[in-house]
């Protein structure tokens, strides 16, 4: 499997990122060389590797939950910086 410029420009347009055509082939050429790197890395022998989910024996550290009592909604009110029937309001993220 190869990537082409219009692989590129299609990702590009998912990102609405706008790219000249030296970028395209850029990219292009760049992700070309990981699928080959990658190519090469199925060719391992692994049978005798045991699965890991991670190279280093990480852990992590959690404390317990405890129930706290949390601030009055009159206190995070004078923090917000809009305010609609008792709900913080934000602008709006989605078209």
């Amino acid at each position: 499997m190869s990537i082409t410029v219009k692989d590129v420009e299609h990702v590009a347009a998912l990102a609405r990122l706008e790219l000249s055509d030296r970028e395209k082939e850029q990219f292009t050429e760049q992700l070309n060389a990981i699928l080959k790197y990658a190519g090469q890395l199925e060719q391992l022998n692994t049978n005798d590797v045991e699965p890991t989910s991670h190279a280093m024996p990480l852990v992590n550290v959690m404390r317990e939950d405890e129930v706290r009592p949390s601030l009055p909604i009159e206190k995070v009110m004078l923090n917000a910086p809009d305010e609609e029937d008792g709900q913080i309001k934000v602008p709006a993220v989605l078209e």
